[in-house]
């Protein structure tokens, strides 16, 4: 290393050593051949050699950056020296400069005629500029001489001129500047006049003009002021822009939306509306509840303003709520109808620009932008409206309210959610689960009031009739006057549909369907300003519905015409005791002028009084459909318990349960109610009762003491009876009319529970019928005594009779004195044909069964016997067809046939015995013991057919 240090630096010296070989080149070294300088060269030995040492020459020596090629080649150097190595490095290196020295060498003596050419024309370019500087210096000695004597006058006067009019712009300028000084002044009366496109525009200019004067000191101070009125002004265009929010004007709103487009934010103002619209539904429903708590405060010591929302619709009292929900909704419908006028200006906004734009991009994207954020807009704006209301709706418990007033408020609410469907097709979950949830709470408290209410009605009730109008029904209750009060008013809108078609001809037809369906209001008509929560609820009609007397009605409806007059009080019929003729057409003549001469509806207080909660009912059904089928279940509980209290005081007769006359649907009808919804009753010693069994339970209502269902002048109660029932069956009636109504109301998947409620309860109304007037027939006509004087008579005579049986008349005078009864009843109550047709009905029915009874106890008959018989019940029916009009006697088959069975010979009897089951045991071994043409053995058979039929049936 020591050695590699020495050779470097000893190279060192070298290089900074002129080279004694330099020497200077002149022109005159060139005017002669070439010089060139010799070297003692080692010739190659054919040129190939020499481009393979050229090649092989290290690309580090081509490098023109001053590479130090020395110290590269003793870096190359091994650690430990080889002399042999170094000399041939010495011999290939010296071996190259020969070949790269004679390359340049040649190279030379190639280009050196080139060279002297270049040479040549330096020279000779240097003779040129030599010339140039003689003729410039003359030039500038002529001009020096002309700038003395000819040019300083006048430049003298062109800068005077000049300077002139630096100064003429200057104090245009400070004029300019001036005016822009007073410029505020003028801005501030504009704002005032609140012409917000004027303002703009001015400070506009003024803006551009200051920008033109920038380079003036006092410029750029006047530049932030008129900024700062910019800012200004778009505050007050702000402030303009939020008033439109709860009452929108056109003009004034045309004025804003122009401000923000001469200043270029027309999306900016769009987002400042919503934001305007969001505080002003926040701000008037804060302030309005707010002065209503105030108010109703009275102490003036409580600072309600720190207080949320939430807090101060807690506060509202039962008195003002209702109050304070119209105003409430008054304020919000103002602001959504501003916004919905918002919206219809800018579609006519839009529609003008598409004819006088120019279809620039950017103004396609604002209006945009502008339609997609007010579409957007419509249901943000109705959750903030909707979120106040339901607030403010469930912040009060409203399970306190009458039921008008509740539903008032739901008629509010409800209006509410119509504006909101129609206002963004919102279905409003939030407002109908408020309605929902206090709609439920406030349901079950009411509900259980108007049960026990319907039960003291019951218990109270005379059982008289409530004299109405003949032509007095639910369809009658639709009209221009209502007249239970407004329980059936919000109907009425359903009648103005073109397809209503109800009037008093189709009273006992159904409804059709879609007849009540209502139509939808508009609430966002162009040109109609009225705010939908102006409307007061219908007053109260006056009309009578009430008359009184069956003699008040019209002329018209006034006929002397008897055919609703029940036949049998028309007929004459002889006395067979005395044989005097009496006729019964003086009770007729009577009757042509009584209340029977044309259709009264029969009705109670309590029917009225069950109609007007079901009116209520079907009112918050309409107006709060979520719990339309919680309110139909109610309804139906209504029913249910008017049926069966009417049931249970007048029908349930131990004499009666076990007869034929119960239908058997009826009575699955009153178990599943008594199962339902009668609560049973304490007995003592009897383990006590669940109490939450008879929550949703009634007790069993008492009929009222002032009612004797045993007086017998009185048929035992029979006005009393054909009020009860008929009224319950007008009610069913009534019912049926609403059914389609009702149907519509609820979801289809609940519609099965309402048809089996009417086919399965309505519907059996009538069959309630059976039971009540077979107990009046069973105790109107002493058939046990009958059956006595029967049981007198032999009926083994051996001669044939041509005289019946006093028995037989015995029969036929209760039956008139029943038909005297009904007379007289009929002028308290009018007592309806089909009442008549079923009273005389169960009449005969028992009649024929104790005529059966009586002839199943002689132990003796002969032949001449059952002649007598027979001419004893066709006395029976010809003397009956004069006192009563019922075609066909009912269960005259039931007479005759037992009759005539004793006729038969001993193979048909086996037959008719199997075939006649109406029979009881007692009756058809009777009549097996008193046949007398059949052997012993065969009237054995015969016995164990009847007792074995007897054992079939228990």
């Amino acid at each position: 290393m020591d050695l590699k240090n020495k050779i470097k630096s000893i190279l060192k010296k070298q290089d900074s050593l002129v080279s004694p070989s330099e020497e200077e080149i002149t022109h005159d070294s060139f005017t002669g051949g070439p010089v060139v300088t010799s070297y003692k060269q080692v010739k190659p030995s054919n040129p190939h050699e020499e481009q393979e040492i050229l090649e092989g020459i290290e690309k580090i020596y081509y490098n023109t950056e001053g590479i130090d090629t020395s110290h590269y080649e003793l870096m190359k150097l091994p650690e430990v020296l080889d002399l042999g190595d170094i000399d041939l490095d010495r011999k290939r290196l010296r071996k190259q400069l020969q070949v790269v020295s004679k390359k340049v060498s040649d190279l030379v003596l190639q280009n050196h005629p080139a060279y002297a050419r270049e040479l040549q024309r330096v020279m000779d370019l240097q003779k040129t500029l030599q010339y140039a500087n003689v003729i410039c210096a003359n030039g500038r000695s002529q001009l020096s001489v002309a700038r003395d004597t000819f040019t300083a006058a006048s430049l003298k006067m062109l800068a005077n001129y000049r300077k002139r009019q630096q100064l003429v712009s200057l104090l245009k300028s400070l004029r300019t500047i001036e005016t822009l000084q007073r410029t505020d002044v003028r801005l501030r009366e504009l704002m005032e006049e609140e012409d917000y496109c004027g303002a703009i525009q001015l400070c506009l200019e003024c803006q551009k003009a200051a920008s033109t004067y920038r380079h003036f000191t006092c410029i750029s101070e006047l530049n932030s002021k008129l900024q700062d009125t910019l800012v200004m002004i778009e505050e007050q265009i702000d402030v303009a822009l939020s008033k439109t929010c709860s009452n929108f004007d056109k003009a004034h709103y045309e004025k804003v939306q122009t401000a923000y487009k001469l200043l270029g934010k027309t999306q900016t103002a769009m987002d400042q509306l919503h934001m305007h619209f969001t505080s002003a539904i926040h701000n008037t429903a804060f302030q309005i509840v707010l002065g209503y708590v105030e108010l109703c405060s009275g102490t003036g010591r409580e600072n309600f303003h720190k207080r949320q929302y939430t807090d101060l619709c807690k506060n509202v009292t039962h008195d003002s709520f209702t109050p304070c929900l119209i105003d409430l909704s008054k304020a919000l419908w103002e602001v959504m109808k501003s916004y919905h006028k918002t919206m219809r200006w800018h579609e006519e906004h839009e529609e003008e620009s598409e004819e006088t734009e120019d279809g620039k991009a950017q103004a396609d994207f604002n209006q945009h932008y502008i339609k997609q954020k007010l579409e957007h807009g419509l249901s943000r704006i109705w959750q903030d409206v909707q979120s106040k209301v339901k607030i403010f709706v469930l912040g009060t418990d409203l399970s306190g309210f009458k039921l008008e007033e509740f539903i008032r408020v739901l008629d509010l609410v409800n209006r509410m959610i119509e504006i909101g469907e129609e206002f963004c097709k919102s279905k409003s979950e939030g407002l109908q689960d408020s309605l929902k949830q206090q709609s439920l709470n406030y349901f079950r408290n009411h509900h259980r009031y108007r049960m026990e209410e319907l039960r003291m009605f019951l218990e109270n009730e005379g059982w008289e009739l409530c004299p109405v109008k003949s032509s007095f029904s639910f369809v009658h209750l639709l009209g221009n006057k209502l007249p239970l009060h407004q329980e059936f008013r919000f109907m009425k809108s359903w009648m103005k549909s073109p397809n209503a078609s109800l009037n008093s001809s189709s009273t006992s037809e159904p409804l059709e369907e879609g007849v009540l369906s209502p139509p939808k209001r508009r609430y966002f008509m162009q040109g109609d300003e009225k705010n939908p929560f102006d409307e007061k609820p219908d007053e109260d009609e006056n009309e009578d519905f009430f008359s009184g007397s069956w003699d008040d009605e019209d002329n018209g409806n006034l006929s002397d015409s008897d055919s609703d007059v029940p036949d049998e009080l028309k007929q004459d019929y002889i006395d067979e005791l005395t044989g005097e003729g009496r006729s019964n057409r003086h009770l007729k003549r009577r009757l042509s002028k009584s209340k029977n001469e044309k259709y009264i509806p029969i009705v109670t207080n309590t029917t009225l009084n069950v109609m007007r909660v079901i009116g209520k009912y079907m009112q918050m059904m309409t107006v709060l459909k979520p719990i339309a089928f919680d309110v139909i279940l109610c309804m139906s509980q209504l029913f249910d318990y008017y049926f069966y209290i009417v049931y249970s005081f007048f029908g349930a007769d131990t004499k009666v349960m076990h007869e034929r006359s119960i239908n058997n649907r009826l009575n699955i009808a009153l178990q599943r109610i008594h199962a339902n919804l009668i609560a049973e009753s304490q007995v003592p010693g009897a383990p006590p009762v669940e109490q939450t069994d008879n929550l949703e339970k009634m007790p069993q209502a008492h009929l009222s003491p002032i009612i004797d269902l045993h007086r017998k002048d009185q048929l035992f109660g029979l006005a009393e009876r054909v009020v009860a029932v008929e009224s319950l069956i007008f009610l069913a009636t009534q019912l049926s009319l609403l059914q389609p109504h009702l149907e519509a109301m609820i979801p289809s998947s609940k519609k099965a529970f309402l048809q089996q409620f009417f086919s399965q309860t309505v519907k059996m109304a009538e069959e309630v019928r059976k039971p009540v007037y077979w107990s009046v027939s069973l105790q109107a006509v002493n058939y046990d005594q009958v059956q006595g004087q029967m049981n007198t008579v032999r009926w083994d005579i051996k001669d044939i009779m041509s005289q019946h049986n006093p028995y037989v008349d015995s029969m036929l005078r209760s039956f008139e004195s029943v038909a005297h009864q009904l007379v007289e009843i009929n002028r308290r109550v009018p007592i309806p044909r089909v009442v008549y047709q079923t009273l005389w009905e169960h009449c005969v029915r028992l009649a024929n069964r104790t005529f059966v009874e009586g002839y199943s106890n002689a132990k003796k008959c002969s032949n001449e016997g059952r002649a007598l018989m027979q001419l004893d019940y066709q006395q029976f029916l010809m003397k009956l067809d004069a006192i009563i009009d019922l075609k066909p006697i009912p269960e005259k088959d039931f007479v005759e046939s037992y009759i005539k069975a004793y006729y038969l010979p001993e193979d048909q009897l086996d037959s008719w015995l199997q075939d006649h089951k109406e029979y009881s045991n007692k009756q058809l071994l009777a009549l097996i013991n008193s046949v007398d043409h059949i052997n012993r053995k065969s009237r054995q058979r015969l016995i164990s057919i009847v007792e074995e039929m007897d054992r079939s049936r228990r």
